[in-house]
């Protein structure tokens, strides 16, 4: 009976990537994200959320939408937060509802955010017309109120499912990290690196993918994080009063069904109180790791510690 081996240049090749890639910016980062203290209770709350949403059935032994029993049950062994109004059992469905919820708030953050660093460092490093143009837009979508604009975009496509609801909050959501990383890009655009490297006859998107991005990390995480709260909240608050897609498992539209059916005055306050604090939770998580991150990348806003006698 012979064991699999692992080949010495692959295994080596395998420790070369981790070495590279734990000794570089993106290691830097976690490696201080994970001696804060604010950022390692973040990344906790936030392992755990992925947890439940890439393994809700572990965790939640029934299905989450079979109207199955009695309706209206207090919480007890079987049914730990009890039933709603149609007979399902809560706990699952807010287990289940994780994913959804989850899903949102990242795909619309990373797509905001890849939004944000093309326009504000294109704009930046291009300059002239182009510079121009893409400030002008950036400004006019800075200047309209935000939650209004969702409304009445998302009013027009009601129940267009996640590809809708997700455009939405990336459109609503891109703005303010475009003029920061602008701001950041104009700041660097004449340093002796970028200039030796345009003179070696680099193309531009070369240039800023190879030269200006890397020295722009913990910014656009910073953003990422921030953006990805901002559509945590807007996509629950846009699923609560109606305007996502009520037929699926998510913790806004429990909270929509829950307002329907007057959970909080017919004595199902966890059907309401739950997803609510499971929003807040999320919402907590990105946001000490927001801070955590502005404390690591400015030391000016790193608290003191006194030295133990």
């Amino acid at each position: 009976m012979s064991t699999a081996t692992v080949p010495a240049g692959q295994a080596s090749g395998a420790k070369r990537i981790w070495a590279r890639l734990w000794g570089g910016a993106f290691g830097g980062l976690l490696r201080a994200a994970v001696s804060n203290r604010k950022a390692a209770t973040g990344l906790a709350i936030l392992v755990i959320f992925c947890f439940l949403a890439a393994f809700p059935g572990l965790v939640a032994h029934d299905n989450p939408e079979a109207e199955i029993y009695n309706p209206g049950l207090g919480p007890s062994g079987t049914h730990l937060l009890g039933t709603n109004a149609y007979g399902q059992d809560l706990f699952a469905q807010l287990v289940y509802s994780t994913r959804e919820s989850l899903f949102l708030a990242v795909a619309a953050g990373l797509l905001a955010t890849l939004l944000s660093v093309i326009v504000g460092v294109s704009a930046a490093y291009l300059g002239g017309v182009s510079d121009d143009i893409l400030s002008l837009v950036t400004d006019i979508f800075l200047v309209i109120p935000a939650f209004p604009l969702i409304v009445v975009i998302a009013a027009y496509s009601k129940n267009g499912g996640d590809p809708i609801l997700i455009a939405v909050l990336v459109v609503t959501g891109w703005s303010y990290g475009a003029r920061q990383l602008r701001a950041q890009a104009l700041s660097i655009r004449n340093r002796d690196f970028l200039v030796a490297a345009r003179l070696r006859g680099e193309r531009r998107w070369r240039v800023i993918v190879s030269e200006i991005l890397p020295t722009m990390t913990s910014l656009i995480v910073a953003i990422f994080l921030s953006t990805t709260l901002y559509a945590i909240v807007a996509a629950a608050g846009l699923q609560f009063i109606g305007l996502g897609n009520p037929s699926t498992l998510s913790w806004g539209t429990m909270l929509y069904w829950a307002q329907n059916n007057e959970a909080l005055q017919s004595g199902s306050p966890l059907w309401a109180i739950m997803p609510g604090i499971c929003i807040a939770m999320l919402g907590a998580a990105f946001a000490l790791i927001n801070y955590a991150f502005d404390e690591i990348s400015n030391p000016a806003l790193r608290p003191v510690r006194k030295r133990r006698r």
